[in-house]
């Protein structure tokens, strides 16, 4: 399940939400504790979480490397929504989003892939189909399709570092 940045589908209701901005958006200020929050959202399809404290310490040292990054939505000073992920080349691949709130993960997905068209990036891994993500504009390839997409992306420099967004 890939979603190209220039395919992003934000449906009518949740752009009417954007508008309003109720979350302030972020990106990498709080990285443990967006892989925290995920490895504690509730998951009523699936039985437990892959994200054990051994995965959150070795995506912990990815962030500090500079390839791992968070996107968070913030209410207040409370951590509210967001998700993490891996970045190499022109590619990111998307790993988990948690909300607490509301919209506040589906606002910070929607900016932040926004962000990624801005930067020239290929796709968004969002590696497992969900309705969810359908509704964004992400679309299933075929092993073939995607080692190809991912052999370009892969040629495009690895944007290492803390990100932040662009300023509007």
């Amino acid at each position: 399940m890939l979603l190209r940045p220039r395919d992003l589908h934000v449906g009518r209701s949740l752009r009417k939400r954007e508008r309003l901005a109720p979350f302030e958006l972020r990106m990498d200020t709080a990285f443990r504790q967006v892989i925290e929050a995920c490895s504690e959202a509730s998951r009523p399809e699936q039985d437990g979480t892959w994200i054990t404290s051994e995965m959150i310490d070795a995506y912990v040292v990815l962030h500090e490397l500079g390839f791992a990054h968070s996107v968070e939505a913030w209410e207040r000073d409370r951590l509210v929504g967001g998700l993490y992920g891996v970045s190499l080349g022109r590619a990111f691949f998307g790993e988990s989003m948690f909300a607490a709130e509301p919209d506040a993960s589906k606002l910070a997905f929607a900016a932040f892939v926004r962000q990624l068209e801005d930067w020239d990036f290929d796709f968004v891994d969002c590696q497992v189909e969900t309705e969810h993500l359908m509704r964004f504009g992400a679309t299933n390839w075929s092993r073939r399709q995607f080692l190809e997409l991912l052999t370009r992306a892969l040629e495009g420099e690895t944007r290492r570092g803390s990100w932040a967004f662009d300023p509007p």
